[in-house]
């Protein structure tokens, strides 16, 4: 789930490159001293003798995202410290590989928060050690797990074509679901995570009450638009759909929101209201050789609310320091998902849920989609 995420920042980040709207050697200025405590014995050392500390993502410009924002800042605040960027993509399988084995070479591993909860459950992930990471430091406990901590977030929303609804717009889930008010073809991501959390407000549940989920109705509500729907697979997929007038409205990533509406000069729009945020959850696999000082590199991630601001701006994650919606620039508040005012608006799918459910609902989703 994660990955794919990424795998869609990356796309849209190298879109940007190649319009010159990012600038790839803009530097980290003045972000001072990260306040941590002092480093234990760390880890490996590396070949120039720094004691390193390795970060794995999903790849492509995410290593550049993820090496300015987490780690420059991390080895600015601690001579002698390294942060290396591995881009192989760190699947649970592959987790579970190398810690089964004894031969962990990772320390922080870019995942999701119902993908903590299996890997916790699995003993394959370690306990984040709250005495170093600051759970106020991150806007809410969904962002700071038992086996995982969230440095980014990001949200899926309702996006819609306002050309093609001249007597106003759908303004949440139910309406969604509406074909008889809001006639045209739905889109969702072929996926359960979000497409039944969303099929769950359009039942009328509270959103601030949403689990756990009635599934059988959810799945059941799925089933009635199944017909009226065409399904995603990946971020420029989702994009298309809408672009070209084959689907009226959509569940997407709010990055591709973004996109979607500033290159329509506004006709495809998208609303916060009920949109699902997710956590950008950071695991670290058991027997990490960076030890402690893993997790004081998670900790720096969390509490320095400047760079995660730089991310938003860079690759389009939202922030999750409660310090940094101020930092924002006034015109990319619209596109944060944690600024207070779209926040509010929001749900936030609950990880341990999920983790405990995701896979057999997903194949049953998949079943409906392609039954």
């Amino acid at each position: 789930m994660s990955q794919s995420f990424h795998e869609d920042c990356i796309d849209l980040a190298r879109r940007a490159l190649q319009r010159g709207t990012v600038d790839r050697r803009g530097a980290l200025r003045a972000l001072g001293a990260l306040g941590l405590l002092p480093l234990a014995a760390p880890g490996k050392a590396s070949a120039q003798g720094a004691r390193e500390l390795v970060i794995v993502n999903w790849g492509g410009i995410a290593n550049e995202g993820f090496g300015r924002f987490y780690g420059a800042p991390f080895e600015a605040a601690n001579p002698g410290f390294k942060v290396a960027m591995n881009s192989t993509g760190p699947s649970a399988g592959r987790i579970k590989g190398m810690v089964e084995s004894g031969s962990v070479t990772w320390d922080l591993c870019d995942s999701s928060a119902s993908s903590a909860r299996v890997l916790g459950k699995q003993n394959l992930v370690a306990k984040i050690d709250y005495s170093i990471v600051k759970k106020s430091d991150a806007i809410s406990e969904a962002f700071t797990l038992e086996y995982g901590a969230a440095p980014y977030s990001f949200s899926s929303v309702l996006a819609y074509d306002s050309a093609k609804f001249p007597n106003g717009p759908p303004q949440n889930w139910a309406d969604f679901w509406n074909l008889q008010k809001f006639p045209g073809t739905r889109l969702l991501r072929r996926d359960a995570l979000a497409v039944l959390d969303a099929a769950q407000m359009a039942l009328g549940k509270d959103p601030a009450n949403l689990y756990p989920l009635d599934t059988r109705a959810c799945l059941a509500k799925l089933r009635e638009i199944r017909r009226n729907a065409v399904f995603w697979a990946n971020g420029s997929e989702s994009e298309q759909f809408l672009r070209t007038g084959e689907a009226v409205m959509g569940q997407i990533w709010h990055t591709r929101a973004k996109v979607l509406e500033q290159e329509t000069n506004g006709r495809i729009k998208f609303i916060w209201n009920q949109g699902l945020l997710q956590a950008g959850i950071f695991v670290i696999p058991r027997g990490s050789p960076g030890g402690v000082n893993t997790q004081r590199l998670l900790a720096s991630m969390l509490a320095n609310p400047e760079p995660q601001v730089e991310l938003l701006k860079f690759l389009g994650n939202g922030p999750t320091n409660p310090r940094a919606a101020p930092l924002v620039p006034a015109d990319f508040r619209r596109f944060n998902p944690t600024d207070p005012e779209n926040a509010k608006l929001q749900v936030t799918l609950n990880g341990d849920w999920w983790g405990d459910n995701y896979t057999q609902l997903n194949q049953d989703v998949v079943d409906i989609i392609t039954g």
